[in-house]
């Protein structure tokens, strides 16, 4: 009898299960252990230190690179020690690096942090603008980093195109996939050298533990990568490996949730005259629709929403606001509204933020699986009384 040949996405939420061959546990037990014993002092067993190595934390890279399509996959403790673990690895002093200008307010902070130590220099840039990327491409970058849906206005970025254009300077192109997952984009298939998450968001899916990962397209590459986040000490633990492989297995399901719900709540609230702008790459009005339909395959559950009446309509939107609750992440199976200015980009300057687009008045929003119809209620009630 012929096995069927199963899909990426079912071999990935498989990975170690059934494979318990002690108790034949369904689940994969997890490994606490800190350390492992030694056949011999020059005989090593697979793992000896669960920094260096933890069976856990190997089976979520193993799911992680096969749903991204990469030679492997580098789990660390938050999204910022993947960032950092790119910045060290990657970027000999004194080299550049070309970021989104409105990427997240912590990526901006750690780089703007690099640069004022002259460890790096950086230029922020606005990568829907041509001639702003050529110029600063024309400075020989040693790292180009994407940020595609951006992080609170939803621009989306040709990552072929800066791939390929980083590429011939010699640049390696890092994708940070955090808003889609690679169930709605995969950068590494349009050319991009590296993948980045913070796993504290879709991957996970349940706001209880904090992550991130590098997916390398290049075993070389990965290699490295791997040897400088045991040598920085990044890596993630395995309770946290554990539950994120646990998040993930319900990562489509969720998915279908947050879009079902975001479509119709973009439906219901779009034209409410409390809004000066609605900010999705799903509206047929949004200025790379059709480029965010050609490189992903759907158009996910983040939206950000202008008021017109600026701060203190941000303040009456919120007042007995429901379900959604003012935090920072996003991703979970909760809804959250999240103020950018004053939260996750408060570490940009005012400057940067005028630069990026982020107003006092603008509100972004994680969709979540609740009812949609609660949803759609309880925004339409606090749009109503930002009016």
């Amino acid at each position: 009898m012929r096995m069927a040949e199963l899909g990426r996405w079912t071999n990935a939420i498989r990975t170690g299960l059934a494979t318990d061959s002690v108790h034949g546990a369904v689940v994969p037990p997890i490994h606490m252990s800190s350390n492992y014993t030694f056949e011999a002092p020059d005989r090593p067993r697979e793992y000896d230190y669960s920094r260096s190595g933890n069976p856990t934390r190997d089976l979520l890279n193993d799911a992680l690179a096969e749903l991204e399509g990469g030679a492997g996959a580098t789990s660390v403790a938050t999204g910022m020690a993947a960032f950092t673990l790119l910045a060290d690895a990657l970027v000999p002093a004194g080299s550049r690096v070309v970021v989104q200008h409105d990427a997240y307010g912590g990526t901006w902070r750690l780089f703007s942090f690099l640069a004022a130590q002259k460890r790096l220099m950086v230029d922020f840039v606005d990568f829907n603008d041509p001639a702003a990327l050529a110029e600063a491409l024309d400075r020989e970058p040693r790292l180009v980093v994407v940020e595609t849906p951006s992080n609170p206005l939803l621009r989306i970025t040709d990552i072929r195109a800066v791939s390929d254009a980083a590429r011939q300077v010699g640049a390696l192109c890092v994708v940070d996939n955090t808003f889609c997952s690679p169930l709605l984009q995969r950068p590494l298939e349009l050319g991009a050298d590296v993948v980045l998450h913070s796993t504290t968001k879709f991957i996970n899916g349940h706001s209880d533990v904090v992550g991130g990962v590098v997916v390398a397209r290049d075993p070389s590459l990965h290699a490295d990568l791997r040897l400088w986040a045991n040598a920085l000490g990044l890596t993630a633990s395995a309770f946290d490996s554990y539950l994120t492989l646990r998040g993930l297995r319900t990562l489509d399901a969720r998915l279908r949730v947050h879009d079902e719900n975001t479509r119709a709540l973009l439906t219901a609230i779009a034209g409410h005259p409390a809004l000066s702008a609605l900010h999705h790459p799903g509206l047929k009005n949004h200025p790379q629709h059709a480029l965010a339909a050609r490189q992903q395959s759907g158009f996910g559950s983040i939206l950000s929403i202008e008021l017109s009446g600026g701060w203190d309509a941000v303040g009456r939107f919120l007042e007995g606001l429901q379900v959604f609750h003012l935090a920072e992440s996003l991703g979970g199976v909760e809804s959250l509204v999240c103020h950018p200015s004053t939260m996750t980009h408060a570490g940009m300057s005012e400057a940067a933020q005028t630069k990026a687009g982020i107003t006092a008045g603008l509100l972004r929003l994680s969709v979540g699986i609740e009812g949609r119809d609660d949803l759609i209620a309880v925004v339409a009630e606090a749009l109503d009384r930002a009016l």
